[in-house]
């Protein structure tokens, strides 16, 4: 699977990676801010955090992706820096903004590249690699970050820094230049001419993955908080996540065959129907191991789901509108990710608890997916045409 991929995609997974080990700068901002500035410095990155994602898919029309990727990586190498020398609230304000303003700049460019430089199943490996790779990266550098910690939340933020500027170093050296002008038949690249405005499919899409992301985040943020409510010792929910890190390559490998043959519709239709039902599972068992099965269970479907959407959106976009659909479409994590607690925290007194909210509310999220998919469903694999657009 990985060995069938060309080398600039390699490489550029390789990139995502080794950034990936070191992208923990969310999860201690608020540490690092402190009680008082923790909320106002998380709402400033993550509205800075929208905007970058969004520059991110206007730069590609002036830049190659290649350009784009180095510069977002170093641009966000050099503010986390600065974050980490902030003192003062003020300091410490600027300089979540000027993470944000960076952080996903990468973003659209590596999806991007990705569909210049695949198609047909290959296209669908090389999405579902990046994203099973990144958790895993994620969870190794949930590791790093336990180690970091007891020297102080500072040097976080200085390693992340590192790791992003040695990620812009791989790109520029072993990303080729012109890997930037590479096309398929039928991919030649174009630019948009006139004011783009996001079409109804898009924006459809758009919510169905809003309310996917919103279902994933919310397993993701209140899984280890109700394991140990249900009784865990202290390592479990640190295992538990370890090990659905190795689990998602491994049934993407599995199950390659058969769900490179369904559409993207089918897969995350029933995808989506399965995870909603086990999270259903979770939520109304209380017994730790039923609980701990069924979450097993739930990472297996969602390593199926891993990349899908981003190649369902490298299929159907217009070539001169690709860029712009990435960014769009991948402002559905960025709007569900402060949602999440939010929501969680009013549905905790009709659930029962913060857990039981977590799940109800994730099992609706993932249930109202494919809703949409019916309401207005993406026509096939065939890239449409940009009627209608702009």
């Amino acid at each position: 699977m990985f060995a069938s991929l060309p080398r600039p995609v390699k490489v550029l997974l390789g990139v995502r990676i080794l950034n990936q080990l070191g992208a923990y700068v969310l999860a201690f901002l608020a540490v690092l801010a402190g009680p008082d500035l923790a909320a106002l410095a998380l709402a400033v990155f993550g509205v800075t955090a929208l905007i970058s994602r969004w520059a991110g898919g206007l730069l590609l029309d002036k830049l190659a992706p290649r350009t784009v990727i180095a510069s977002g990586l170093i641009a966000t190498g050099a503010a986390l820096l600065v974050l980490a020398a902030a003192q003062s609230p003020v300091q410490v304000v600027v300089a979540a903004a000027l993470v944000g303003l960076a952080f996903e700049v990468y973003e659209p460019a590596s999806q991007e590249l990705l569909a210049r430089l695949t198609a047909g199943d290959q296209r669908q490996d090389a999405y579902a690699l990046l994203g099973t790779s990144l958790v895993a990266a994620g969870a190794a550098g949930g590791l790093l970050a336990a180690l970091l910690l007891p020297l102080g939340v500072r040097w976080l933020m200085i390693v992340d820094g590192v790791t992003c500027v040695a990620a812009a170093a791989v790109t520029l050296a072993f990303l080729n230049k012109d890997t930037a002008q590479i096309t398929l038949p039928g991919q030649e690249k174009g630019r948009p001419t006139a004011r783009w405005r996001p079409s109804a499919l898009l924006l459809t899409l758009t919510l169905a993955c809003t309310a996917f992301a919103f279902g994933y985040l919310a397993i993701l943020m209140f899984m280890p908080f109700v394991l140990l409510q249900r009784g865990a010792p202290p390592w479990l929910p640190g295992l538990a996540l370890a090990g659905s890190a190795l689990l998602a390559p491994l049934v993407v490998r599995l199950t390659r065959t058969a769900v490179n043959a369904l559409s993207h519709k089918t897969t995350l239709s029933c995808g989506t129907v399965l995870l909603g039902a086990l999270t259903l599972m979770m939520l109304l068992g209380d017994g730790l191991a039923l609980t701990i099965a069924a979450y097993l269970g739930w990472v297996a479907v969602n390593s199926v789901l891993l990349g899908r959407w981003q190649a369902m959106i490298a299929e159907i976009a217009p070539a001169d509108e690709r860029p712009r659909w990435f960014a769009f479409h991948g402002s559905s994590w960025g709007l569900a990710q402060p949602a999440v607690p939010a929501v969680v925290a009013v549905a905790a007194g009709v659930a029962g608890g913060t857990g039981a909210a977590a799940f109800l509310t994730a099992a609706v999220a993932f249930l109202v997916v494919p809703l949409f998919l019916i309401v207005n469903p993406p026509t096939g694999l065939t890239p449409m045409t940009s009627t209608g657009t702009r």
